[in-house]
């Protein structure tokens, strides 16, 4: 069946409105023919403008919304390619695509916030050999290539996070369970979930002013270097049990939802805990 033309049709009834103005018009004798001419014209050509302006604006939608389309399958290539890049033997082509990863998120956060920090996780999970970690591993120059990376990732994946104080934000969460993080800090910034079990820390960690809304697990894990929990917030369950702090570890002002589990846990001793 052939479709109806949508002009067509808009022509007929720019004519049916036109013929039917005119027609009530000169049912007044005392219209002036000329003037009924014109307001009927004026009706019909009324009918037409609009028709013209619900066009272009279709016409626009359908433009945008190709515009979009074609801004999400870009995305989604940018994303996939940078994802592959992360495995790239050079450590600048790996900080490239850690960097774009973060531009995606920046761009379009509610498609790829989580998405990219569950990314940065994953690699930071990835086995990592270093002799800071090990003391019975040589020096490498390519483990400190490797160290710079992962300390690139850490950065970005704070910079995601939003600032604990931000109103309304949304809340992402972080699984580093396994991870090896260097100079790990999540000061001051607001978090739904973190999973850091069994978590090797060298250089200290800082969660100073941090906002955890949902549960936060350090169970097993292990950090060489300063630890400060200042003005803390955890919002649910907490779990310390065989954490593990080889220096000095500050609780002050630390707000627990839920008594925490510190259930053979070892700290320098005179460590007071909350």
């Amino acid at each position: 069946m052939k479709r109806f033309s949508p002009l067509l049709a808009a022509f007929l009834f720019s004519a049916v409105v036109f013929a039917g103005v005119l027609v009530w018009l000169l049912a007044d004798p005392g219209t002036n023919r000329g003037d009924a001419l014109k307001t009927a014209g004026l009706a019909g050509g009324a009918v037409a403008a609009l028709y013209g302006l619900w066009l272009n604006d279709r016409r626009r939608r359908v433009e945008e919304d190709r515009h979009e389309l074609e801004r999400r399958r870009i995305s989604d290539e940018r994303f996939a390619k940078s994802v592959e890049l992360l495995g790239h033997q050079a450590d600048q082509v790996r900080v490239g695509a850690v960097h774009a990863l973060a531009g995606l998120a920046r761009t379009r956060p509610e498609t790829y916030t989580q998405t990219v920090l569950d990314v940065l996780c994953a690699y930071l999970r990835m086995p990592f050999a270093h002799e800071n970690f090990d003391a019975s591993l040589e020096g490498s120059a390519e483990a400190d290539r490797e160290r710079q990376v992962r300390r690139t990732a850490q950065q970005v994946l704070r910079s995601l996070l939003p600032d604990a104080g931000t109103p309304d934000a949304p809340e992402y969460a972080l699984d580093l369970t396994g991870a090896r993080l260097d100079r790990f800090n999540l000061s001051h910034k607001r978090i739904a979930w973190l999973g850091a079990q069994r978590t090797e820390i060298i250089n200290g960690a800082s969660f100073t002013g941090t906002s955890f809304r949902g549960s936060a697990f350090f169970t097993g894990a292990s950090v060489h270097g300063p630890v400060e929990f200042v003005g803390t917030k955890f919002g649910s369950g907490t779990g310390f049990r065989d954490f593990t702090v080889h220096d000095e570890v500050v609780f002050t002002e630390v707000d627990f939802a839920i008594a925490p589990d510190f259930g053979q846990a070892s700290f320098p001793a005179g460590t007071e805990l909350p």
